[in-house]
């Protein structure tokens, strides 16, 4: 049961910033936000009414067929009544429910995405690299922007770390239960026996933190450059371009080369700085809030394992919901990307709600 009083809030805040809208009392930097509100309240006003009613209502129709003088006819009707009205009030019980839970400050923030190559040597970077063809592909069918931030390839085509940029409406809630460990099982092209091997990438998805959401102040950061270099060792300019930037409080370093200029090196380098910062900050948050809890979805650590793709049976797993789909190329070209996205949002939602009761 939800408190009366917690959904009368609703009804009336509802109703407040309603009436602020028509009557345009509302001051024009608030309108955004509030008009943003309200479409958000709209959503779940008339189950917060029905609610509201559902013992009055139930009530009604109870005493009815209790009443001795009623035919059996009009009792049958008030019967299914009751029971539509029972099954319709869980449904407005629940959709109230996911609407109370604490919201993710970050999920309507862009991401940044960041794939590692991990054990498994030349195989591993070249599923890092496959695991990012699938995620630009991913953005192209959502019609999301990416912009590479750094990219550091192996050979053979593979990516030994990739960080991207990707920009949308809510792109963060859409991607962070991307972060960890993706395994892949495959027989690599320079295996002769045919025998399958098994390597690793590591992903970790990050909301794009703003100016104002991370102050970072130069006393707390220790600057270094050196010279880049590119494959094999080769330099790519000769001068000392490349940044190193450590973050003293939290012991968070960021590396950035890829530019020839030293202050577009800093900046992308804050850039990517700026976004750690924020979720560990967030992360630190999160897991006093929760320490208590039974139920995750996923700590989005990057050493937890949370998908195979075993590419001999075509199959992919995504192991914290136990969900196996036998559509590993369709997965592989960004097809059904969305379909486990909504179950583990759906499976998140579920174990919050848990939580609550």
């Amino acid at each position: 049961m939800i408190p009366q009083k917690k959904i009368k809030e609703i009804i009336s805040k509802h109703k407040s910033i309603e009436e602020s809208l028509s009557t345009g009392s509302i001051d024009k930097k608030d309108f955004a936000k509030k008009s943003k509100e309200y479409s958000d309240l709209k959503e779940i006003i008339s189950s917060a009414k029905e609610y509201i009613k559902f013992d009055d209502s139930k009530k009604e129709l109870e005493s009815i067929i209790n009443d001795k003088n009623n035919d059996i006819e009009i009792k049958d009707l008030a019967k299914k009544e009751l029971s539509t009205l029972i099954d319709q009030n869980l449904l407005n019980e629940k959709k109230l429910k996911l609407f109370l839970l604490p919201k993710d400050e970050a999920d309507s923030k862009n991401a940044i995405l960041e794939i590692r190559a991990g054990t498994g040597g030349l195989e591993a970077s070249l599923f890092a690299s496959d695991l990012f063809k699938m995620y630009e592909k991913v953005c192209s069918k959502k019609k999301w922007k990416l912009e590479i931030i750094s990219i550091s390839k192996s050979e053979a085509g593979g990516l030994k770390e990739v960080v991207a940029l990707i920009k949308g409406i809510n792109i963060y809630s859409l991607l962070k239960y991307e972060s960890g460990v993706h395994r892949v099982q495959r027989v690599p092209d320079t295996e002769t026996q045919g025998r399958v091997h098994t390597s690793a990438a590591t992903v970790a998805v990050l909301p794009e933190a703003e100016d104002f959401d991370v102050k970072i102040e130069d006393k707390d950061l220790r600057i270094d450059v050196f010279r880049s270099s590119g494959p094999g060792g080769q330099s790519v300019n000769t001068t000392d371009s490349a940044v190193r930037i450590t973050h003293i409080p939290t012991g968070i370093v960021v590396s950035q080369q890829d530019e020839k200029s030293q202050i577009r090196n800093k900046e992308k380098g804050l850039k990517i700085l700026r976004s750690r910062i924020y979720e560990f900050e967030r992360q630190k948050r999160e897991n006093e809030r929760s320490k208590d809890r039974k139920n995750k979805i996923g700590s989005g650590d990057r050493s937890e394992r949370i998908r195979t793709y075993n590419f001999p049976q075509g199959r992919v797993t995504d192991h914290r919901i136990n969900l196996t789909l036998h559509k590993l190329e369709e997965f592989m070209q960004g097809e059904i990307f969305e379909y486990i996205n909504e179950n583990l949002l759906l499976q998140a939602q579920e174990n919050e709600l848990n939580d609550l009761n």
